[in-house]
């Protein structure tokens, strides 16, 4: 049975939060909020939870452009080849906040990823994903649930995501409203950033 879980973004309560993460750890599915749009994701490292994911999107998991939530900077070089010092400083000013960067991946992606070259990193500054994610102890991978086709409402609206997507994930985190402006995604790959797609994140960053 899906769950509708409340949680408030100044004070997210650890009983709530606990919740979440037992779902996560059982493979499931849960949709919460950002600085953004809410988004979709799953435990990185559950193979069984990544396909799932894939499938509602409708893509096959090695074609998939997930990218990982992370909590801070520090899980960075889990995922990602060394930086140089330009590339972490615009991290650093960005981060947390609502951009994706793209980074160039490197062996210890999971197996599922290993084809890969870059990754796309998120640490959104939101209480509630980022206390999720210290809590797992792992970034989660994710993806938005974002239509541009969409009456906004149904990727806002907390209730609403709830009646159209309980049939497919386990839970909804109730962290308020959401925006319908998605991530700024700057692809530092190849040294010199190139913004790939301006959204909520200030391009003048960089």
């Amino acid at each position: 049975m899906p769950q509708f879980i409340k949680i408030y973004t100044q004070n997210p309560n650890e009983k709530e939060i606990a919740k979440v993460i037992k779902i996560l750890k059982d493979g499931g599915i849960i949709i919460y909020p950002t600085d953004t749009v809410y988004g979709m994701g799953c435990d990185i490292t559950n193979s069984r939870a990544l396909e799932r994911l894939a499938k509602i999107k409708g893509i096959k998991l090695d074609k998939a452009n997930f990218s990982f939530v992370c909590s801070d900077l520090s899980n960075l070089s889990d995922y990602v080849k060394q930086i140089d010092t330009s590339t972490f400083k615009i991290l650093k000013r960005a981060l947390p906040g609502p951009y994706t960067f793209i980074l160039p991946g490197n062996n210890n992606l999971p197996k599922e990823f290993k084809k890969k070259t870059t990754v796309g990193i998120r640490i959104p500054d939101n209480n509630i994903v980022l206390e999720i994610v210290r809590q797992l102890g792992n970034p989660i991978v994710t993806t938005s649930i974002h239509d541009e086709d969409e009456i906004i409402e149904y990727s806002t609206d907390p209730e609403l995501i709830f009646e159209k997507w309980q049939n497919l994930v386990d839970a909804v985190i109730d962290g308020g409203y959401g925006d319908n402006v998605p991530s700024t995604i700057i692809d530092l790959s190849e040294g010199e950033p190139v913004v790939v797609r301006e959204g909520k994140g200030d391009i003048d960053i960089i």
